[in-house]
């Protein structure tokens, strides 16, 4: 059975890489690997191949820079050769990013079968394209993996099939256990002249977080209220750092006493800064997720969160208004020792790809 599995964007290579790994152990399942170019940065890209050990993509797209639009329509034109000349069994999405729902659609319009990981995933946010991608992709899927039960709820409730819901576990997991001595073993933290507990974590990239001046300067003045009680580290995403560049605000951060700003870090590089932070202030999806295991205090600066787990069991706290106060009344409630414990959610494992793979190479057999 050949399956080709999609990657995209930064978050789809670590879980992919899990998958990946786990279909080798079966010798019904031929991986074929497509990489759209979605990210085409090496500090977005390269650095994820090279460091999860995934080998170079079969095929790649090259679609680069655009807007959401643009890279849709040259997934479209550039995916359709891919299947025609692969004929796969099944295609394979990852998360909610444009790659995700551009090759589930080609692959509906084929009538190739698509296997959805991170199913029902829901903020209850049409205006995030995140949300709107999860929602088209999963009524296309023929198989939705799921993290969590609130994945299942919502896809019920949607009208899907028992039979179409797999509940696997996290994915994102499976190469954080795999790769969390090898992150250790590179002391990032002690490279950067940190010391552990010792530093506050900041990562943002969200469209309403950091294209709007506003969000900017709040961002800022966070980062300035932060840094009074502990090292601001802050790893800056592209999109963040053109849009501080443009609206003439990125000296401000960078002559801040306390704040050290990096460019985007590896995945080891950054999964070990994770686990020794203080707290991690973020807008990423799968940060949450990451901390919730790590059981390091998150604060997340968005309306709403498609993965409630993370808050209802983990040591996420959602903040709902980018407000500067706010988040300094929470940091220095954290650092006071005010904060939740947390708990590690059910299957989030490190096992999540090999229930795949197996539930995958059933259905050869099916066939």
């Amino acid at each position: 059975m050949k399956i080709v599995s999609i990657v995209g964007a930064r978050p789809n290579f670590i879980k992919i890489a899990a998958i990946h790994r786990a279909f080798k152990q079966h010798s019904v399942i031929q991986s074929t690997l497509v990489h759209t170019g979605q990210h085409y940065d090496a500090c977005l890209s390269t650095v994820f191949f090279d460091q999860l050990d995934l080998p170079s993509p079969d095929y790649y797209l090259g679609v680069g820079a655009g807007t959401q639009t643009q890279q849709t329509a040259q997934i479209l034109r550039t995916f359709e050769p891919v299947l025609e000349a692969e004929q796969p069994d099944w295609v394979l999405v990852v998360g909610d990013v444009t790659s995700t729902l551009a090759c589930a659609l080609v692959a509906d319009q084929k009538d190739v079968p698509v296997a959805h990981v991170e199913a029902g995933l829901r903020s209850g946010d049409r205006r995030m394209p995140e949300e709107r991608n999860r929602m088209l992709t999963d009524s296309l899927a023929n198989l939705l993996f799921v993290t969590e039960q609130a994945g299942i709820d919502n896809l019920k409730r949607e009208g899907v099939a028992d039979e179409r819901i797999q509940f696997v576990g996290n994915v994102m997991i499976d190469s954080l256990v795999q790769y969390r001595a090898q992150a250790n073993k590179l002391n990032t933290v002690q490279k950067l002249g940190l010391t552990p507990d010792n530093y506050v974590l900041m990562t943002m990239h969200r469209p309403a977080n950091v294209d709007r001046e506003a969000g900017l300067l709040q961002i800022g003045q966070i980062v300035e209220n932060t840094a009074r009680y502990k090292t601001v580290v802050f790893p800056v995403h592209p999109r963040t750092r053109a849009n501080l560049a443009r609206m003439g605000l990125l000296g401000r951060l960078t002559n801040m006493p306390n704040v050290r700003l990096l460019e985007p870090q590896g995945y080891l590089e950054f999964l070990n800064l994770l686990e020794h932070a203080a707290i991690v202030i973020t807008d990423s999806g799968g940060v949450q997720e990451e901390t919730t295991y790590l059981r390091v205090p998150c604060l997340t600066l968005r309306d709403s969160t498609e993965r409630p787990v993370t808050v209802e069991l983990g040591t996420n706290q959602l903040l709902t208004e980018l407000n500067p106060q706010s988040v300094q009344n929470r940091v220095a409630a954290i650092l006071a020792g005010r904060t939740k414990q947390g708990c590690i959610p059910p299957l989030w494992d490190g096992h999540a790809a090999t229930r795949i793979a197996r539930i995958m190479s059933h259905q050869a057999y099916k066939r």
